[in-house]
């Protein structure tokens, strides 16, 4: 297992779930969860993990819980930094 931190940009309140483009370097990843009592990051988490086909459980949040700007940890088989730079350079995916 392969663990790979990842810094994500979280948009709250949006009309959908989407993972994917780039803010100043970070993944974007919109939530339609409102940023409420940590509602939107267990969103976002959960977003990513589904976006990466992997389970919530290999996503793990490290720095950030209060900020629109997080890094998450990713433990995974294989190359997780691959899949983050496609998802930041594809623009909005469907999660």
């Amino acid at each position: 297992m392969v663990s790979t931190r990842v810094a994500v940009r979280v948009r709250p309140g949006a009309s959908r779930t989407r993972v994917g483009g780039d803010y100043a370097g970070a993944l974007v990843i919109a939530v339609t969860e409102p940023a409420v009592d940590g509602r939107a990051t267990a969103a976002a988490v959960r977003a990513l993990a589904e976006a990466l086909g992997l389970r919530p459980a290999q996503v793990r949040l490290v720095s950030g819980p209060t900020s629109r700007s997080k890094v998450v940890e990713v433990s995974a088989p294989g190359d997780v930094g691959a899949a983050v730079i496609r998802l930041r350079s594809a623009g909005r995916i469907e999660a």
